[in-house]
Order: structure tokens, then sequence, then C-alpha cells
């Protein structure tokens, strides 16, 4: 790195100040606003149902299973003999030895390509590594996905230079931990607030700022920082990517972080005092850095309902394990139907989530198929649905299930970590995206195909020239549209017979149901828009439905895809039927009552009780309590400078 200037650049004091409208300009010009390949959720969104898409299932060339199973092999090992997950949760840690043992496995480079060093995985055997690792210890799973799923390695894939790749790539693979640094303390999913600076100074970019949440902060080596670049002459500005070396001078790791979950997970709060960047680490163009992470997580948020999978198959068996030795009043819980109708909705639900997780990740193996609504469809499913199983299991194994596997070896039984499994699951439905960020970035693409024809129509700031052209191509688009979603294949009853074997489950009728579900779904997204026009972006509550409705859908097809696929390769194709059958029918219960609350609902009642609530109109219903939070602001103070703490930062070697 080059000597420090004289004169050192200043850098911005505060949060930068914006309006609503300049905060969703910022996050419309990140995403990727062509379709240059085809999309399945994209056509189910839009009415069009392309079962051809997604069947017959498409599957890995023969040398990527091999290489994959014998990795897994060895990762199963490494899993079985290596990692004490009670202890990783005992003493919030994983073990420096285990971390050097996954270094020496490879595990670091599952998806960096072999000519760099690493495995060169597919995404469908990295996921399923994922998904081993990760019921070994869900801390050791977020720490390899954060390192390859949205660290270093996976923007450097997609947008490095090939210096950058032979300068990082090799030491990704085997012995860095990488890091990715988008979040601040008074800045979330909203980065159009971003205050972490990058000053251009010569050949160099000095930052300045402070990241929350850095998962493998703590011990990461290399770091992707995305910081905002001020425009001036010569450079473009906007919010930019770097690679950053961890321990160069001036960044400090100030804390770090503990949770109700994922006790081992380092996680910390990262602070950059004049720290200077060469040139040549930044990724991509000035202002690309919002679109590189998007880019990133568009494969990269499967990693997380692939570990959902994993805890789904943990829940299951369990779940089995016990019911059958458990009795109530004479019989085993699971013949209670109380009990029962949870164990069908864990294993129908791991069937149709590990169908979603492997469809998604193999078509984005192929590279044939825009996967972004998919991947982030699995990552929203695999989130609440994963969430949920462990809930149910929490709930079948009843006082046992609230009580810690510590204590219950204590006393002599089997140690069953029930309640950790839920509290680190709990976090899914926040990480790369909550559940309610996930339904809007969902809701925008699925209606992206309506702003491009109607857009104009609806948007304040266009002339009415602009309007009127747009109103002339929404005609003409919305002619040849709207007629389609009046009658389907949905409606023929022999349709899809080649789901109904004989012998099996009838899985053909489902079908026909996502087709016509597909329709209305169309239907509905058209009424609502020409309903509220310009207002559609602050009917959340509406759009959160038509994205979960998608989701099902989505699931559906998955589950009746992977059940045939397993018929015809005769690996318990019988009882995959069965699997897909019970998840079609609670999926169907499910869609026809978000079908309904899309026009009956408590939205505008919630409103009016929210603006109450926020004027203080119920402050009496608050008394009666006391409030045991401590002092302290709400957000902590991000004012860029030198750091007064210790440097908690712990590289492993």
């Amino acid at each position: 790195m080059s000597a420090p200037s004289a004169q050192r650049p200043s850098a911005p004091q505060h949060t930068p100040k914006v309006s609503e409208r300049e905060a969703r300009q910022v996050a419309e010009d990140a995403r990727e606003r062509d379709w240059h390949k085809p999309s399945f959720a994209k056509e189910l969104f839009l009415g069009r149902f392309r079962l051809d898409l997604i069947h017959p299932h498409p599957l890995p060339a023969g040398e990527d299973v091999r290489r994959g199973e014998e990795f897994l092999a060895r990762l199963r090992e490494f899993c079985e003999t290596r990692i004490d997950g009670a202890l990783i949760e005992r003493e919030a840690r994983i073990p420096d030895e285990v971390v050097n043992g996954l270094k020496e496995l490879g595990a670091l480079g599952m998806k960096i390509d072999v000519k760099y060093g690493g495995l060169g995985l597919t995404q469908v055997y990295y996921n399923k590594a994922l998904a081993l690792v990760g019921s070994a210890s869900p801390a050791i799973g977020a720490l390899l996905s954060a390192h390859q799923s949205i660290g270093v390695p996976q923007p450097l894939k997609i947008f490095g230079s090939q210096e950058q790749k032979d300068t990082f790539l090799p030491r990704l693979a085997r012995t860095d931990i990488s890091a990715f640094l988008l979040t601040e303390p008074d800045v979330g999913s909203d980065p159009a607030r971003l205050a972490t600076s990058a000053v251009p100074d010569g050949s160099d970019y000095v930052l300045d700022g402070v990241k929350l949440w850095t998962t493998n902060g703590v011990v990461a080596d290399l770091l992707v920082v995305m910081a905002r670049v001020p425009e001036s002459e010569g450079h473009k500005g906007g919010i930019t990517a770097f690679v950053v070396e961890a321990d160069a001078p001036g960044i400090t790791v100030e804390n770090r972080n503990a949770f109700m979950g994922l006790r081992g997970l380092e996680n910390g709060v990262t602070r950059f005092h004049r720290v200077r960047v060469p040139a040549a680490n930044r990724i991509g163009p000035e202002g690309a850095g919002l679109k590189i992470a998007l880019t990133t997580l568009n494969t990269g948020r499967l990693s997380l309902p692939a570990m959902c999978v994993g805890s789904g198959k943990w829940c299951l068996k369990i779940a089995r394990e016990w019911s059958a030795v458990r009795e109530q009043w004479g019989r085993p819980v699971a013949r209670h139907e109380a009990v029962g109708s949870k164990i069908s909705f864990i294993a129908a639900t791991t069937f149709a989530l590990e169908a979603v997780v492997d469809l998604a990740s193999q078509m984005a193996d192929e590279n044939r198929n825009d996967i972004r609504i998919e991947a982030a469809l699995a990552k929203l499913l695999g989130s609440e649905m994963g969430c949920l199983m462990a809930d149910e299991l929490v709930q079948i194994r009843g006082g046992r299930g609230f009580e810690t596997a510590e204590s219950l070896a204590a006393r002599g039984e089997r140690a069953v970590p029930a309640e950790q499994m839920l509290r680190d699951m709990r976090i899914n439905r926040i990480f790369e995206g909550s559940t309610e960020i996930m339904h809007l970035l969902i809701a925008r693409e699925a209606v992206d195909a309506h702003l491009k024809v109607a857009g104009d129509i609806i948007d304040p700031d266009k002339p009415l020239s602009a309007k009127a052209k747009a109103g002339a191509n929404a005609a003409g688009f919305y002619a040849r549209w709207l007629p389609k979603l009046v009658a389907g294949p949905g409606q023929l009853p022999g349709t899809y017979g080649e789901f109904h074997p004989a012998g099996h489950a009838d899985l053909s009728g489902h079908l026909r149901y996502v087709e016509r579900s597909s329709r209305k779904l169309a239907r509905s997204t058209f009424y609502a828009m020409s309903r509220w026009q310009g207002r559609m972006e602050t009917k959340q509550g509406f759009l959160g439905r038509i994205v979960d409705i998608g989701a099902e859908l989505f699931a559906m097809s998955a589950a009746c895809v992977r059940a045939e696929l397993l018929r015809t390769g005769g690996d318990h194709g019988r009882e995959a039927y069965q699997l897909a059958d019970a998840f079609c029918h609670q999926s169907r219960v499910r869609v026809e009552e978000l079908f309904t609350r899309l026009w009956s609902n408590t939205d505008d009642l919630d409103r009016r009780v929210v603006d109450g609530v926020l004027s203080g109109t119920y402050t009496w219903l608050e008394e009666g309590i006391v409030d045991p939070s401590g002092e302290g602001p709400w957000i902590a103070d991000a004012t860029p400078g030198p750091s007064t703490r210790d440097n908690v930062h712990r590289p492993i070697r």
C-alpha cells in the first residue's frame, strides 16, 4: 500500500439524508432490468405456467456427481469425528482446529474453480455440503456460507478482473476467510443512506465508516466492503465494492456480537479510519456496488434454504424417533391426530423445500434460466418454513423441547437440542433480506412487465406526452395478455396426465390447480394495479400475499417434478409421490386462504391502529409493567473517526 498523503481527505460526518423517492430510485438502479433468459417464476406471476422450463427435471453431469459425492463422504466423516456441536454451543466459539481442519479439507473453496485451488463443486453439491455441515453445527454452516455465498469469492467470480482472481482466489480457496460488509448501524435494507465513504486519493481510495453485523468479520482475512465514492472530476462516484485486507492499518473490530442463536457466529462491528485501499482492489466500476451485491445474491441466497433443508431433515428424524416411543393414553403420540398432523407437515415440507432448492440450484448450474426470482422464493419459503418446522418439533417434544440438550443429558436423557435449533433458525427470517424485504423485492420483479408497459402512466413525474405513449403501449399489451388469463390447460381434466401413473398418488390435479391459480394470481395483480395505480407500492400487505402465493405455487410445481424424477429413476418414487401429494394438499389450503386475504383483510384497520400507537394514543395500554431494557441510544453512534476500543480481530492460522 502507498504511504498516506500529507493532506487527509475528509469523510462525511453524518448518514446521508434522502427522500423516500430517492431511496427507491437507488434500489431501482441497482436491480437487473433486463431478462435475457427465461424464468419459470416470472412466467408464473404473469399467469403463464411454463412447466416445460422445469420438467423433465434437469440433472447434473456424471463427473459433477462423482466429485460431489466424494467430497460429501469426506465432509461427513469430518462432521462425525471432528465437530462437536454441543461444545460450540457451550463455548460460543468454533475451535480453531475445526476451522483449520475445514481449510485442509478444502471446504473454503467448495465453489472456487479448481484452477485457483478450489474444489469447483456445482451449486447443487455446494448446497448439499452446507446442509450436511450445518446439521452438525449451524454456526459452521453460517461461516462457510458467508465466506463463499456472499463473501469475496462470489463477486470476484462474476465481476472480478483476471488479476484480482489470480491474486485473491487461491488464498480464499485454502487459507483466507472472507466477509461481506454492507450493513451499518443506521443503514439496513435502505442502501441509499450508506455513510461509509471511499474518497479517491491518488492511486488509492481512503475508507472511513462503521459496519455492523459483519458475519465472519471477527476472524476474516479479506473483506468485500461497500462504500460510497463521492462524485468528483474523473470519478462517477456512487456505492462501490472493494476487496480490503482485514489487517490493514486503520481497521478495528470493535465488538464481537452475541445473539440468541448461532452462538459460534464470528459476527462483529468493524470500524474503518483512513484505511487506504489500492484502486486495483475495486471490484467493477464506481457506482456498481449494489448491482454487484444483488447479482451475487441471485445464487448466494440458495445457501440459506439449503441449510433449512438440513434442519428439516433433522426435525423429521427426531420427530419420528421420539413419537414412536413417547406414549399418551395408550398410544404413541404420533398416532394422535393433533401430533400426527405436525409430523406430516414436517415431512411434506422438507420434501418440497429440498425439491425447490435442488431445482433452483441445478438451473443455476446449467445457466439456461434466469433464477433471480426462484432463488429469492427459495430463501423466503425456506426461512419461513424452516423456522416453523423447528417450532413444531419443540411442540412435539413438549417440555423436553423447551429444555436444553445439556440439561436433558444431566438428568440422563438423550441430549436433543430442539430449543437450540429453534433459536438458530430464527435468524434466517432476517439474514440476507428479511421476509418483509424479500416480499418487496420479489413483488417488484413480479410486476416488472406491468411497469415496463404502464409505469409512466402512474409515475407522477412523467409528462402528459409520456403518459399518452405509455397508455397506447399498455392498451396493446393488455389486449393481448388479458384474454389468455381466462382459460387454460388447468381446466382440462386430462392435462399433465404423466403425473398420474398407475399405482401412485395423482399429482396431475395439483399441477392443473397451479396453472389455474397462476392465471388467477396474474388477474389479481392486474386488478390491484388498476385500482391503486401509483399507490400500489404502499400496499405491502397485498404484495406480500401475492408473493407468498407465488412461492407456494413454485414449491408445488417443484415437488411434483421431483417426485416424477424419483419415480422414473426408480428411487423411492411411490413414497415421493405420497409426500408431494401431501405437500400440495397442505399448500392449497394456504393458497386459498391467501387469495381470500388479498381482498378481505385488516390492512386499513391496522394502519389506523399504527397511527394511534405512534401518536401515543394507546400509551395507557403499556401501564402496569417495568421495562428491563438498559440505558443507551437506540442506534449506536457511527460517526467516522479513530477507534477508541480494543481490536478483537483474531485471524485463524
